[in-house]
Formats: structure tokens, C-alpha cells, sequence
């Protein structure tokens, strides 16, 4: 393939030029390797694509047709070859993230913000999802990097821990309940609870919590933004079950406060995955180190 594609550079110089001893000059190579190409082009096309005379050369009929071809395609692939240039250095290409609505929020925005302040040039898109969907995306390479929330660390995957996540029940201050008693799994599942809707990884994670202690969750609220869960039990609707990380500002400022828990929930792992046996793209290594660092 390679070679046909240097006899068709050869074949455009000679009709650019006009002249093979000049193509030649402009090329670098020999005036007889030059014609010798020429004469194989022709030979494997069955066509004559140059009329000889003792001033140059000149394009037949069937020689202007390929013409057109050929430069078409060689400006392609110049083209191409000047854009995988460009993503090298990032001054183009683009990056594409899975990550929940919550996590590109509460944390991903600062990362974006730089990255884009560093590689303007560079596209980002988010697909969003939930942590088996967003991994799902990461194993058909619909995305480039995945982040998502894991108990264990997951096998398959090139994985980083990002920050580890506690789980917290949280109540408006005036809310009609004693903050300084401990509350057990049970009592908080009889309590007017507030929680993600149940396709949430976070959701089903507390469901296997609840459930090991022989307790089942029956929501009075179940919803699919995160951001609600703070909202409603801010203005008294019930007891939210929250990721702690991602709701510091709500607890530090006093809008809610924390239950106290007799029944530890295990920790999770918020991690940054790439496929474990595919070399990752420039654009995706630079924003994996600015998460690193």
C-alpha cells in the first residue's frame, strides 16, 4: 500500500512539474527512479498517463482524470496526518468522559475547567450515567475514561482512586428528631426517608446494606437527582440518605445536619478507570494527570 501511495506522489510531482528530471529535483530521488515508477503506474493501471515530447511531459485524458483522484486524496491524507499532529501536541482532537451527573458536578468541574484553560483546542464530551452504565460505555469505547463509584477494586480496568465516599442520613436542623441519639439500620429504615430512585448505584448499594442487617428501605421519596436529596430534607421532608464528599458545603454551613449512625456503612471508591490493555489517547493522558496530581 505504501508503495502505491509513493507512486502516485511521484505521478502528481511529474504532472505538477511538468518535466520528470524536474519532479525528480523536487523529490530528491533519481530521474531514473522516478520514470521507472511512472512505467509501473502505468503498466498496473493499463492506462498511458503522460504524453512524452523533448520539452516535458503532459497529461493524457485518462492521465487529467487520475490527476484529480490523486490529489484529492493526497490532501486527505496530508489532511489527516496534519490533524494527528495537532492531537499530539492537543492543539485538536477529543476527550470523552463517562461520569454520573453527580460526580461531573461535585467533582469533575474544577478538572474540566483547567483542562480546558490548558487545551482549549481539545473537545470534551460527557456521557453520563450511572456507575455500571458509564463502565459499560468504557468497554464498548464509547468513552475514553470512565469515573465511577466501586466497592471493590474492579478487574479489567487500569484504575485510580480518586477519593473514598461515606454514606450519611442527614435531617434539617429543626427537624423533629434527637441528633445526639445513635441510630440503628432499623431505625433509620422506619424513619420518612428521602433516596436516589432505585436504578442508582448509590441506591442499590444501600439496599445491600439495609439487607445484610435483615432490613429493608421503603422511601416515602425516591428521586433521580442528587441535588434534591439535600433540597427536600433541607426544608423538613424527611431524612436523606447522602454521599457525605459530595454534600460538605450543605453540612458545613449547618443547612442540614448528620445522624448519628450504631451500624457503620462500609466506605466506597470513587475511581478514574481506562481499559486495562488499550494505550489511552493524549488528550485523555493529559487530564488523567491533571486528576493525579
Amino acid at each position: 500500500m505504501q508503495a502505491k501511495i509513493d507512486q502516485y506522489k511521484i505521478f502528481k510531482a511529474v504532472a505538477d512539474a511538468g518535466n520528470i528530471s524536474v519532479a525528480a529535483s523536487n523529490m530528491y530521488i533519481s530521474q531514473s527512479a522516478v520514470s521507472q515508477s511512472i512505467k509501473s503506474l502505468e503498466s498496473a493501471l493499463e492506462v498511458r498517463l503522460f504524453s512524452r515530447s523533448r520539452k516535458g511531459v503532459t497529461l493524457t485524458g485518462d492521465g487529467e482524470t487520475l490527476y484529480e483522484y490523486v490529489s484529492a486524496a493526497l490532501a486527505l491524507l496530508e489532511s489527516g496526518e496534519s490533524k494527528l499532529g495537532e492531537s499530539k501536541t492537543l492543539k485538536s482532537g477529543e476527550l470523552v468522559i463517562g461520569a454520573s451527573n453527580t460526580l461531573t458536578d461535585y467533582y469533575l468541574l474544577p478538572f474540566l475547567h483547567e483542562y480546558h484553560r490548558l487545551y482549549p483546542g481539545v473537545k470534551v464530551r460527557i456521557l453520563n450515567g450511572t456507575s455500571k452504565r458509564v463502565m459499560s460505555y468504557l468497554d464498548t469505547g464509547l468513552v475514553d475514561i470512565a469515573f465511577a463509584t466501586t466497592n471493590e477494586k474492579p478487574e479489567g480496568y487500569t484504575s485510580y482512586l480518586c477519593f473514598k465516599t461515606h454514606t450519611a442520613f442527614v435531617a434539617a436542623p429543626d427537624y423533629p428528631i434527637d441528633f445526639n441519639a445513635s441510630y440503628s439500620l432499623a431505625d433509620i429504615a422506619a424513619l420518612p426517608l428521602i433516596l436516589l430512585e432505585k436504578e442508582s448505584g448509590s441506591r442499590r448499594f444501600l439496599e445491600d446494606c439495609f439487607l445484610k442487617e435483615g432490613v429493608r428501605l421503603a422511601p416515602e421519596i425516591e428521586l433521580a437527582s442528587y441535588e434534591l436529596l439535600i433540597s427536600l430534607s433541607r426544608i423538613g421532608l424527611g431524612i436523606a440518605g447522602i454521599t457525605e464528599e459530595l454534600s460538605l458545603d450543605a453540612i458545613d454551613s449547618g443547612q442540614v445536619r448528620k445522624l448519628t449512625l450504631s451500624t457503620p456503612i462500609p466506605t466506597r471508591a470513587v475511581s478514574m478507570l481506562t481499559p486495562g490493555s488499550t494505550d489511552v489517547s493524549m488528550a485523555a493522558r493529559k487530564f488523567m494527570e491533571l486528576i493525579r496530581h
